[in-house]
């Protein structure tokens, strides 16, 4: 295919979902993709699913790309840039500042060493749930050091705008800073408000609604993945728990006694603290913008979400996401369609008249 940027064989260390991701992304766009794992059996499903095809004799790969598991990504780095001494190489772990001093301690060559982070992923693993189109639109960190200088490691760029990312520039240690926030200390917030779950009722569990689903979705992730890179970003993790941890003493404190002159405000406080927070979260893209929400009402038979989104796109309108949310009592379901503010208004109507039923409508 002519519409690729990047021009170099590609060896990817690790086939599962983000190795696997990336060989399928990329063996789409027509680049020579070599997969390897220490694992025969998972490499062949990954080359089986069409990611890649497994190693030969004569391989000369210009970019080597390491998705290993976080305690290892040290050793396989080190081991690929020895092996080939004229390739650069990247990993995809999620913690970037302990593999880089791991790597200087050995005294790797890290003139031909970049790691990266690609922001996607699904709760999840292995080749079956690899997707060519797991990248596109999503953040994917370059994580700088001055052993080497991003015009040497323009191949990695290349690969991440030909997988559809949006490559971004970032410090090592103001990565590990950042994936705290917004990954790390979420993983575990998620999973510890899922595992008060194993107390709940059958009839209680049976109430639950697309908030609870929302809020404890990447709960379903790894627990052996997430031991390593929690391990591995430990510090960083608990600065951003401490905080939250004083947080929920004094909302808990305030609920103790509902009726002190200041509970009702610091409850209210915490609640618009959140608003704030969330409002600082960018849209579609990267885009800084709030979106309005419908709510639509779609029969639970075959064909009425595709008519649904077929008559969205036949009125002009762009949809910015789109959650569904299943009654478990009736049989039907719940589009939230989020569209731009100004749009709103026009698609409810045109949906009304179209025939749809409309719950609610939001911002």
């Amino acid at each position: 295919m002519n519409d690729r940027r990047l021009i170099e064989q590609v060896r990817v260390v690790g086939s599962g979902l983000l190795g696997a991701s990336i060989g399928l992304g990329l063996s789409a766009k027509g680049v020579d993709v070599i997969l390897d794992d220490a694992s025969p059996s998972t490499r062949a499903l990954a080359i089986a699913y069409g990611a890649g095809r497994a190693p030969a004799e004569g391989d000369a790969p210009g970019l080597i790309v390491v998705a290993v598991p976080p305690d290892v990504v040290a050793d396989v780095v080190a081991a690929e840039l020895e092996r080939y001494p004229d390739a650069l190489v990247t990993d995809v772990a999620s913690v970037k500042l302990a593999p880089l001093t791991e790597l200087r301690e050995r005294g790797a060559d890290l003139s031909r060493y970049l790691g990266s982070h690609p922001m996607a992923g699904r709760e999840r693993g292995g080749a079956v749930s690899a997707r060519a189109d797991l990248f596109i639109g999503r953040p994917w960190i370059l994580a700088g050091h001055d052993g080497i200088t991003y015009r040497r490691a323009a191949a990695i760029e290349d690969m991440v705008l030909d997988l559809g990312a949006v490559p971004i520039e970032m410090d090592v240690a103001v990565h590990d800073r950042s994936v705290a926030l917004v990954s790390h200390a979420p993983q575990l917030v998620a999973s510890l408000l899922a595992s008060r779950l194993r107390e709940g009722s059958g009839t209680a569990l049976g109430l639950a609604g697309q908030g609870l689903r929302d809020t404890t979705r990447i709960a379903g992730s790894s627990p052996e993945l997430w031991v390593q890179i929690l391990g591995a970003n430990a510090a960083e993790v608990a600065a951003v728990l401490r905080p939250l941890r004083d947080d929920l003493d004094a909302v808990i404190a305030a609920l103790d006694d509902p009726e002190a002159p200041a509970s009702r405000r610091v409850i209210a406080e915490a609640l618009v603290a959140g608003n704030d927070g969330v409002s600082r979260i960018p849209g579609k893209h990267g885009q800084d913008k709030r979106y309005a929400s419908l709510v639509v009402k779609v029969d639970d038979k075959p064909g009425e979400l595709a008519r649904l989104l077929t008559e969205i796109g036949e009125e002009g309108v762009n949809m910015e996401d789109l959650r569904i949310e299943h009654s478990p009592e009736t049989r039907v379901g719940f589009a939230e369609i989020s569209v731009l503010p100004e749009a709103a208004h026009p698609l409810a109507t045109a949906l009304e008249q179209r025939g749809w039923t409309l719950m609610e409508a939001e911002r």
